[in-house]
């Protein structure tokens, strides 16, 4: 089987190369922007005609939320232009398209943990951009997964565990905002699912949606203390509110994504 993934220098992507080598029945291609840049529907449709991939890995996006603010045409460019391409390409040479989406697309001001029937309601630049990536592909894809997950976290580029591990080395106290409630995610859990579950999606017809994220939740200070902990720094974390701590995206307060869709259609050992 003949999978592509792309934005394989990011977070998952390198944890998708790592555990590639478990599977050996799959043809694993890892492409990034320098490689194949899939907001050129051009250059996706050649890169297709030569190469023609069974499923397709999309791990490409643009996550800077706050710089998103200033960027929002780059932001859509690659978090919504950039599928719909992918999604043309893969219903043209029949190919399933595994679409990676995020919990921002909800504000956050829900009581209960969102299930994928539930509306939609981006505030941030970079949540309207990945929303706008998810209607794409919904709109041009005919085939296909959209997976939602959240608070992503690995060895591999920029995130939360690693600011939280420098900063607590250079400084002996930190503010960490404790009225956001979210799933932190193991990047290389989520990457392990998605190639678990790609013979049982492959013939997949039409459009679904899943939730997936690591069991249970906490807010940013609970994260926060507990890398501190593990990692043995000594710091202090102080929680404070977000109204203490303006950026210049807004970020939703509850966005706990409910996984029992993803559990009873592929079960429960996926690390969740």
């Amino acid at each position: 089987m003949k999978i592509l993934i792309t934005g394989a220098r990011g977070q998952l992507g390198n944890e998708l190369r790592i555990l590639g080598e478990n599977f050996p029945d799959y043809q694993l291609t890892f492409t990034d922007v320098d490689e194949l840049d899939i907001s050129d529907m051009q250059a996706v449709s050649a890169y297709f005609d030569l190469s023609h991939p069974d499923v397709v890995v999309n791990c490409a996006a643009y996550t800077a939320v706050d710089k998103a603010e200033q960027e929002p045409e780059l932001a859509l460019r690659i978090n919504a232009l950039a599928v719909r391409n992918l999604s043309n390409a893969c219903g043209e040479f029949n190919a399933l398209l595994i679409h990676i989406s995020t919990d921002y697309i909800f504000n956050g001001k829900g009581y209960r943990p969102y299930v994928e029937t539930d509306t939609p309601a981006p505030a941030s630049n970079y949540a309207k951009s990945k929303y706008a990536g998810e209607t794409q592909m919904l709109s041009s894809c005919k085939n296909g997964i959209i997976l939602r997950t959240s608070w992503l976290y690995s060895a591999f580029g920029n995130n939360f565990v690693k600011t939280i591990m420098k900063y607590g080395r250079e400084r002996g106290t930190l503010n960490v905002v404790f009225d956001q409630i979210g799933c932190p995610t193991y990047a290389k859990d989520l990457a392990w699912a998605i190639l678990e579950i790609i013979p049982q999606v492959k013939d997949h017809e039409g459009i679904e949606i899943f939730h997936f994220a690591n069991e249970g939740v906490a807010s940013w200070y609970d994260f926060a203390k507990t890398i501190i902990e593990y990692s043995g720094i000594e710091c202090i974390i102080n929680p404070i509110e977000t109204k203490d701590y303006p950026l210049p995206a807004e970020r939703p307060f509850y966005s706990v994504l409910n996984k029992a869709k993803f559990k009873e259609r592929f079960g429960k050992g996926y690390r969740i």
